[in-house]
């Protein structure tokens, strides 16, 4: 399964990164195997985020503790994890939805 996350430093993390730069792509690399996931991508970008990580997890709940152990260190204002779908798995995702829709009823219907 594929995740995304983006996320937004805090400013005396940019701070800290300035005075003492590394490679962050290999601390995420690793944080990633070490749950059992591979790193894609990462990219840092300007805008409302900071940057995002593209990973590989064996399930959601890997993804979540991954996710909270980056966010327990403090370094982020922002954190935000997604799981990705691939164009392959979306045909199957939008028969089910088919099906469901002509069951659901609208609020105040």
């Amino acid at each position: 399964m594929k995740f995304a996350v983006f996320f937004t430093f805090k400013p005396e993390t940019i701070a800290g990164m300035m005075e003492r730069p590394a490679d962050r792509r290999a601390v995420v690399s690793r944080s990633a195997e070490e749950a059992g996931g591979t790193l894609d991508t990462m990219y840092y970008m300007f805008g409302a985020q900071d940057g995002f990580v593209i990973f590989d997890a064996p399930d959601s709940e890997t993804a979540a503790a991954v996710s909270l152990a980056v966010s327990s260190t403090g370094a982020f204002t922002h954190l935000e994890t997604h799981e990705l779908i691939s164009p392959e798995d979306m045909q199957g995702i939008l028969e089910r939805a088919k099906r469901v829709r002509g069951s659901y009823v609208p609020p105040g219907a």
